[in-house]
């Protein structure tokens, strides 16, 4: 009987699994490379850059924290929000431990003086309520929280959203109540663990005081927004285009305005209930604070290209309304030597 040779023997049985394992590798690297040029390398920035859209689209968050946080008189950097920048939309935090520092006793003064100049204006506002809340560390409860249990913890929750509301619902200024921030982002903030069941609760008491609108926000690059949409009347997403990782340093997210889109019809979100709460117009800290941010650090994720791109990408989405995060930080810059992000800002708003 004839000895055939075959292909089976030990030897080449060996060379089919290194050969799979070098593709395998050979597969990876090239991914790795991809994902490096994309995060690291691509600048993804809008191939025209024109910054035209009418004035009423745009508005900004205003932090009194954040401003202090950055050694400025936070009235200082308001006024000059309304009478420099002009602007006309803003979204107000009302931070929990600035109003009621010592349990049942509230003062609102200085948000009194936030909305009293506003109205002088002709401002509107989207006043943002809860425990999470914008800047960080996102959780803004007083010192006295932490002798609370959990349940004691919600009901001083209830009723501090309570007071809130019941002092501002008669305030023709107010635009729309936003209930907690980015509510289901348990990765990011020093915050107790979120509750879905909790916050619709919030939600319902709002609207059990007041008929305004309910905004709620999420991570636009994190999530599908489905649970957010079923539960507010406005959605509102961030929207970063730089970003860092103690891992990889600092990423650049190659998402193209689709993606968004894709999003928003996916969760169900009609176009005129769709904002960008948080557009990412002020650098991000890798280390330390933004006082001390040299000029090679903002330009790692804020460049004056950056920021325009930034908008600009923001504006080809289409949104109902844009606001800005990080005007706090172009007054600071203007007041240090630096006016060119607070003069683009001003030809926005005008």
């Amino acid at each position: 009987m004839p000895n055939y040779q075959t292909n089976s023997s030990p030897e080449n049985k060996q060379k089919k699994p290194k050969l799979k394992s070098m593709i395998w590798f050979i597969g990876l690297g090239l991914l790795v490379l991809f994902l490096i040029y994309i995060f690291k390398i691509a600048h993804h920035y809008p191939k025209d850059i024109n910054l035209q859209a009418d004035s009423s689209l745009f508005g900004t968050t205003f932090s009194t924290k954040f401003s202090k946080e950055l050694g400025l008189d936070w009235k200082e950097v308001y006024l000059a929000t309304l009478d420099e920048l002009g602007v006309k939309q803003i979204r107000i935090p009302v931070y929990w431990d600035e109003i009621e520092k010592i349990e049942g006793t509230y003062d609102f003064s200085d948000y009194d003086y936030i909305f009293a100049e506003g109205a002088k204006r002709n401002v509107k506002f989207i006043v943002s309520v809860g425990r999470r809340i914008p800047r960080w560390p996102e959780c803004h409860a007083p010192a006295w929280i932490n002798l609370k249990s959990d349940i004691g913890a919600r009901v001083a929750t209830v009723e501090m959203i309570k007071e809130v509301i019941n002092r501002y619902k008669n305030n023709p200024s107010i635009e729309y109540w936003q209930v907690e921030n980015e509510a289901f982002l348990g990765t990011f903030g020093v915050c107790p663990a979120s509750d879905s069941g909790f916050l619709e609760q919030e939600i319902a008491l709002v609207k059990s005081l007041d008929n305004r609108k309910v905004i709620i926000t999420a991570s636009g690059e994190l999530g599908t927004w489905t649970k957010e949409a079923k539960i507010g009347d406005i959605f509102g997403s961030t929207l970063y285009r730089t970003v860092y990782n103690s891992w990889f340093g600092f990423l650049k997210y190659p998402l193209p305005t689709s993606y968004y889109k894709l999003k928003t019809k996916w969760a169900g979100i009609k176009p005129e209930n769709f904002m960008i709460v948080e557009l990412q117009t002020e650098p991000w800290v890798a280390k330390g604070d933004m006082k001390q941010l040299t000029e090679k650090q903002i330009k790692k994720s804020m460049s004056i290209d950056q920021f325009k791109a930034n908008i600009q990408y923001a504006i080809n989405l289409k949104p109902e309304r844009i606001y800005f995060w990080g005007s706090e930080w172009w007054y600071f810059q203007k007041k240090f030597g630096n006016p060119e992000y607070w003069r683009i800002a001003s030809q926005l708003f005008k």
